[in-house]
């Protein structure tokens, strides 16, 4: 019995539906496996601190033909799934790297269009019901450089989430860890400088660390770059001496939870010594 061209065509789309969407449904119940897998090995390994690079939200964008900047708005959806991830996993808090020092660099139309995106984000229900869920939220960076039209926002969102513990936020905003370091240092010589007679004692990590932007934030664990660039780029440089750091090849407006799994599974199954 012989097709015709129709009927053949018929039965081609069927074979790829059945294909396509046993490869959907497959790749679903693998993550769901990968997840329950995960859950048993952070009981063992937990990660405490996740930080985490976006990279490539620019070159998402000319991959598709958009203003680089419409790059930054794909990324908020990333955002949400890292945070749903981090609750569910019962990581304490994350670090995303939001806006560099050197950032200041590129055109002065992306930039206002960033903080614009960022300004109506703060404002947003989501945000509320992020927050709703205890999220504390934390700018982490040289405040002298914010924005003046966010100030305000960023002041009243710290304060309001203060006191919420489930998970902190960290978004490292007009930040650079060179930067960083050198602020420190600048920061404890002047205070030592004020004491003119009595003998200066070492500098102590404890005291530099207290002097730092990111006091509080915890060493990262795992540390995720998107992108595919193999480096750190100025972020959290004396926080990230041990550790784990895990590079994706896709941009970071690509990003789901099982890009979040398969990076949580390496670092569970890494053995840190930190110099043993």
């Amino acid at each position: 019995m012989t097709l015709s061209m129709r009927q053949l065509l018929f039965w081609v789309g069927i074979t790829l539906v059945v294909i396509t969407g046993g490869y959907y449904y497959g790749r679903i119940l693998l993550y769901r496996w990968k997840s329950i897998q995960l859950d048993q090995e952070l009981q063992i390994n937990p990660i405490r601190s996740l930080g985490i690079i976006m990279d490539g939200n620019r070159r998402w964008a000319k991959a598709h033909g958009f203003k680089p900047w419409i790059g930054h708005r794909q990324g908020i959806e990333p955002v949400k799934a890292v945070v749903r991830f981090c609750i569910e996993k019962n990581i304490e808090q994350v670090t995303l790297y939001t806006w560099s020092l050197e950032n200041f660099k590129r055109p002065h139309e992306e930039q206002t269009f960033l903080f614009t995106i960022l300004a109506q984000e703060i404002k947003s229900k989501e945000f509320e019901q992020l927050c709703a869920q205890g999220v504390r939220i934390r700018f982490i960076g040289d405040s002298t450089k914010f924005p003046i039209q966010l100030r305000d926002m960023i002041r009243e969102i710290e304060e309001k989430t203060i006191a919420y513990t489930r998970l902190t936020m960290n978004l490292l905003f007009c930040y650079g860890g060179q930067q960083e370091i050198l602020a420190a240092v600048q920061r404890l010589y002047d205070e030592r400088r004020l004491i003119h007679n009595a003998p200066q004692p070492d500098i102590t990590a404890e005291e530099l660390e207290h002097a730092l932007w990111s006091t509080g934030v915890q060493d990262p664990d795992l540390i995720i770059r998107t992108g595919g660039c193999v480096r750190l780029s100025n972020f959290l440089l004396y926080k990230a001496a041990y550790s784990e750091l895990y590079f994706l090849d896709c941009y970071w407006p690509e990003v789901t939870e099982h890009h979040l799994i398969d990076a949580a599974l390496h670092y569970v199954r890494c053995k840190r010594r930190f110099g043993q």
